[in-house]
C-alpha cells in the first residue's frame, strides 16, 4: 500500500514539475490571452489542483474529472496553456480507463459531443478552411487522444481478463475431469475387489465353516472342499497380485494376468458345490464372445453364485447361459428366497454396472419360491 501511494505521488510530482518547467521556459499557450487577468501563481494553483485530483484514479476517477472542470475553466479564462491541457488530459485518460463502464461511456459521449461542437464552431467562425482546420487540430486531439489511448488499454485489459477467466475455467474443467477419472478408477477397483477377492474369500469362509460342521468324516467330500478352498485361495492371490502389479505399472496398460473367461464357469460351479449348493447347468454357444461381454458374463455368474452361497445356503440353483436374438442371456435362479439379500447392495450394483458397461441390462429380484438374476448382454453391438 505504501509503495503504491509512493508511486502515485511520484507520478503526480513528475506531471507538476513538467508543467512548472513549461511555464518557466514560457511555452506558448494553446489559445490567445483570455478575458481574465490573474497573477502567475493562479496558473500554478490550477495545475496543482488538477495534479492532486489524479489521486482519485482508482476510487472515483469520473468524480475527479468533473472536479477538474473548474480548474480547466479558470485556465481557459486566462488563456489555455499546455501544462493544464496535459494535466486535464491525464484526468480524461484515468476516467476512461479506471471508471465504471457507465462512467467511461458517458465520458466518451461527452467528448464526441465536444469534438462535434468544436468542428462546427471552427467552420462557422474561421475566415477560411485553412484556419478552421488549424483550430480543429488544436482543439480536438488533446482531449481525444487520451480517451482513445485509454479505450485501447481498457479493451486489452478486458480481453486479458476474459482469457484469464477462460484459462481458469479450462483448468477447473481439467481438474474435474481428473477427479472424475480418479473416481471412476476407484469405483472400478472397488467393484473388482468385491467381485473377485471378496467372492473368493466368502467362498473360502463358507466352505471352511461347512467342513468344520461335518460330523461324519467323508474323506471324498473333505478333499473336494479342501480342493475348492485351495483353488479359491490361489485365485485370490493371483487376482490380488495382478491388481498390485497394475497399480505399480507406469501406464496401467500392462497385462499381468489373462482375464477370466465364461468357458471357465465350471470352476465357479465346483466352488458353489463345495459350499453346499446344488447347481444344475445349462450352457451352450459361449464361444467367440467379445472380451468385454465374456468377462462381464463371468463376473455376473460369479457374483450370483456367491450371493446364493451366502444368502440361500443349501439351495438348488439353475444356471442357464445361451444366446437369444443377438444377446447373451445369463440366468441364475435359486429355489430359495434370499431373505438377507439387499436389493441395493454392492454386489447387485456391481453386476448392474458390468451389464451397463457393455450396453446390456440386468434384473434381479424375488420370483415365486426363490430368487432370480437375469442379464442380457448384446453380443453383436459389443
Amino acid at each position: 500500500m505504501v509503495k503504491e501511494w509512493s508511486g502515485r505521488l511520484a507520478q503526480i510530482a513528475f506531471v507538476y514539475l513538467l508543467g512548472v518547467v513549461l511555464y518557466a521556459v514560457d511555452a506558448p499557450g494553446l489559445a490567445d490571452a483570455g478575458v481574465l487577468k490573474a497573477p502567475m501563481w493562479v496558473r500554478y494553483a490550477a495545475l496543482g489542483g488538477l495534479c492532486l485530483l489524479q489521486l482519485a484514479k482508482h476510487r472515483a476517477p469520473a468524480v475527479g474529472l468533473a472536479a477538474g472542470l473548474p480548474f480547466l475553466g479558470l485556465d481557459i479564462a486566462m488563456g489555455l496553456t499546455l501544462p493544464v491541457a496535459l494535466a486535464f488530459g491525464d484526468l480524461i485518460y484515468l476516467a476512461v480507463l479506471y471508471g465504471s463502464r457507465r462512467a467511461s461511456n458517458a465520458v466518451i459521449v461527452v467528448l464526441w459531443c465536444y469534438v462535434g461542437v468544436a468542428v462546427v464552431a471552427a467552420l462557422l467562425v474561421a475566415d477560411s478552411l485553412r484556419v478552421a482546420l488549424l483550430i480543429i487540430l488544436t482543439a480536438c486531439p488533446l482531449p481525444a487522444m487520451p480517451a482513445w489511448w485509454a479505450l485501447n488499454v481498457r479493451q486489452q485489459r478486458e480481453i486479458a481478463d476474459v482469457e484469464r477467466a477462460r484459462a481458469d475455467q479450462l483448468a477447473r474443467i481439467a481438474e474435474l475431469d481428473r477427479e472424475a477419472a480418479i473416481h471412476a478408477e476407484r469405483a472400478s477397483m472397488a467393484r473388482d475387489l468385491h467381485d473377485v477377492i471378496a467372492g473368493h474369500l466368502s467362498a473360502i469362509a463358507i466352505q471352511s465353516e461347512a467342513l468344520l460342521t461335518m460330523r461324519d468324516g467323508d474323506p471324498e467330500r473333505t478333499r473336494m472342499v479342501l480342493r475348492s478352498v485351495r483353488e479359491n485361495s490361489v485365485s485370490s492371490l493371483t487376482e490380488m497380485r495382478a491388481m498390485i502389479g497394475l497399480l505399480r505399472s507406469q501406464d496401467g496398460q500392462e497385462a499381468f494376468t489373462s482375464p477370466a473367461r465364461l468357458r471357465e464357469f465350471d470352476r465357479l460351479v465346483r466352488s458353489a458345490d463345495a459350499a453346499g449348493l446344488t447347481v444344475d447347468v445349462s450352457v451352450e454357444d459361449i464361444e467367440d464372445l467379445p472380451a468385454a461381454v465374456d468377462l462381464s458374463a463371468y463376473r455376473i455368474v460369479q457374483e450370483s453364485l456367491t450371493n446364493a452361497v451366502k444368502h440361500a445356503p443349501g439351495a438348488t440353483v439353475l444356471l442357464r447361459i445361451g444366446r437369444s436374438a443377438g444377446n447373451l442371456v445369463v440366468e441364475v435362479i435359486s429355489d430359495k428366497p434370499a431373505a438377507a439379500a439387499n436389493p441395493s447392495g454392492t454386489g447387485l450394483l456391481g453386476m448392474s454396472e458390468r451389464a451397463e458397461a457393455v450396453r446390456g441390462s440386468l434384473t434381479a429380484g424375488p420370483v415365486e419360491g426363490g430368487w432370480r438374476v437375469r442379464a442380457e448382454l448384446p453380443v453383436e453391438e459389443a
